[in-house]
């Protein structure tokens, strides 16, 4: 019997049935703070390596996510994605490929790719059933956005988290990743999701007297978002310990630059950033999402 992976967040984090998830989707690409138009089938095959994208709920940080996704599409089509994402849970591996055979949305049955599920593992990555079992959104939430681009076409995916984001372990989880793209042959696209800082009495951080919550993420940002922009990823972890950045999914990020230092791109590109107080302006909390390309 196949083993799927049923959505967990779908009713929270986006719609929980097809018509509504589709109009979401459309949403999120057609008005700010998206691209504003929707994304073209095209088979330009145009250099992407890998994006960077939120993962909060769509009405908060689906906007941001629709840049990262149109440039997908606009670079044509790929056979698999690997997508990166932060266990917030903690429990499980502490850095674990889904062992299922399918991840399920109200899109529809998506495959995770049975090449990569045996190819990456050993090292430091580990097929995890528990890392699984409960809510997790960083990774669920991309797929309905492939299923939504890519609704003609058919790709795989290769599911990890991580409950571990040191740099040692980043970095070796995105070198490990470097090495199976290098020798699979396929047109294989990396996703590193993350959302940047949380800030605010909602989350247990008060931002400085002098500065408004939406300020003072947007301050936060600018210091990691420097680090992405200059590929270090060294640079970028330092700066979130000594600046104490509140970005949850800093190991993903870091694995994904890692891989693409490995594998010699050498430019990032920020294509969307943005709060989600420019949607939803509240006093006591606020986050930051960006959407960055690497090429």
């Amino acid at each position: 019997m196949e083993y799927v992976r049923k959505p967990t967040v779908a009713g929270m984090f986006y719609p929980a049935d097809k018509k509504g998830l589709i109009n979401e989707i459309e949403h999120c690409f057609l008005t700010n703070p998206g691209p504003l138009e929707l994304p073209i089938p095209s088979d330009d095959e145009s250099s992407v390596f890998g994006v960077i994208v939120p993962h909060a709920g769509y009405s908060c940080s689906g906007g941001i996510a629709a840049h990262a996704y149109k440039t997908i599409r606009d670079a044509g089509l790929f056979d698999v994605f690997i997508i990166l994402g932060p266990n917030h849970n903690g429990i499980g591996s502490r850095v674990a490929l889904s062992p299922h055979d399918s991840w399920q949305t109200p899109l529809g049955t998506t495959s995770v790719d049975p090449i990569l599920k045996k190819s990456l593992l050993g090292g430091i990555i580990e097929l995890d059933d528990l890392s699984y079992r409960y809510q997790e959104n960083s990774v669920e939430v991309q797929l309905p956005f492939l299923q939504y681009i890519y609704s003609e076409q058919s790709f795989s995916i290769a599911p990890i988290v991580m409950a571990m984001q040191d740099h040692q372990t980043s970095q070796k989880t995105g070198e490990q990743i470097a090495k199976i793209i290098k020798k699979d042959g396929r047109r294989i696209c990396v996703i590193a999701s993350t959302d940047f800082s949380h800030e605010g009495i909602g989350y247990g951080r008060m931002p400085p007297k002098e500065l408004q919550v939406d300020e003072f993420a947007r301050r936060q940002d600018s210091y990691a978002i420097e680090k992405i922009l200059q590929m270090d990823s060294i640079g970028l972890f330092d700066v979130i310990n000594e600046k104490e950045i509140s970005m949850c999914g800093y190991g993903p990020v870091i694995a994904l630059l890692s891989a693409a230092k490995f594998l010699d791109k050498t430019t990032v590109e920020l294509l969307k950033y943005g709060t989600s107080y420019d949607l939803y302006p509240d006093s006591n909390a606020c986050v930051g999402y960006g959407a960055f390309a690497i090429r």
